[in-house]
């Protein structure tokens, strides 16, 4: 297992892939991706085997956040928006690279977006995947339980907009009642076993409790001049397809698409799409 001592935590990073290759008796340099995951307090490993074939195309950096999957448990106060934007440059640096791909799935888009306006100069290019730009997400993620949701449902979903989960195991209840939610392969049934992985409640209590009820990103995406790919899911609950299009109408230079068979976890419900249209991303920009 691989960790970086970054910005007064151990952080937790894992490579896969080589960063080059011989091709014709020429050397390649393969694109960079470091992948974000969401949350917050989700890990690197609900990507996988998901992102697995990616590697064929580029060298991948899993990074898990502090206080998520096998990095550090950190002080509350140090789970923001912000410090994942900054543990994201830092671990950067630490590793020598100069421009990176950066991709982030929901939360983990929201924390790509925070570096891109910060730190866009050390980017080639953004993969925002099934996420929102502001804090508006949550209001449509509500009405939608609402309208949809059990009671069961209903009862874990409070708890998330409150930021009141008590334990890693009623998070893992939550997320076990709502995964019909978030996968339309979860939903028909049709799921891949996925193994038992940590649940990090006090980044998500933080996080839906706090900061996000207020974050906003949308002034501040018009600024950012790097080369974007938006993917988001028809049938996504959480941050639905009216979030990612803004987020498409606030950057100039981005490409949006819509998996029209997906709900939030995209590589899951349409993994070869998904892939494809990155891969189709990185042949053109890089």
């Amino acid at each position: 297992m691989m960790f970086a001592n970054i910005n007064g935590a151990k952080l937790f990073y894992d490579v896969d892939g080589a960063s080059v290759r011989i091709a014709n008796g020429k050397i390649v340099h393969k694109p960079v991706i470091f992948i974000v995951h969401g949350g917050p307090g989700g890990s690197h490993l609900g990507f996988k085997p998901y992102f697995d074939s990616l590697a064929d195309h580029a060298q991948l950096v899993y990074v898990d956040q502090r206080g998520c999957g096998f990095s550090e448990e950190d002080q509350p106060e140090n789970y923001t928006l912000d410090q994942n934007a900054e543990d994201i440059e830092a671990l950067r640096k630490a590793l020598g690279l100069e421009k990176i791909y950066l991709l982030g799935h929901s939360y983990g888009g929201m924390v790509a977006m925070r570096y891109a306006t910060r730190y866009q100069k050390n980017l080639k290019g953004l993969l925002l995947l099934a996420t929102a730009p502001s804090y508006r997400f949550l209001n449509k993620a509500k009405e939608y339980v609402e309208m949809h949701g059990s009671v069961k449902q209903k009862y874990y979903a409070e708890k998330l907009w409150a930021g009141s989960f008590q334990s890693e195991e009623e998070l893992g209840d939550y997320f076990k009642e709502l995964a019909p939610f978030y996968s339309t392969a979860a939903a028909s049934g049709n799921a891949m076993a996925r193994p038992k992985t940590k649940h990090s409640y006090v980044p998500l209590n933080k996080g839906f409790g706090g900061f996000m009820r207020e974050f906003d990103l949308r002034d501040q995406l018009e600024k950012v001049d790097t080369r974007t790919l938006i993917l988001a899911g028809r049938h996504d609950w959480i941050t639905p397809v009216s979030e990612n299009e803004e987020i498409h109408r606030r950057i100039p230079h981005s490409e949006f698409q819509v998996l029209e068979r997906s709900s939030h976890r995209i590589f899951a419900d349409e993994q070869e799409k998904t892939l494809q249209f990155i891969q189709d991303f990185l042949n053109e920009v890089h």
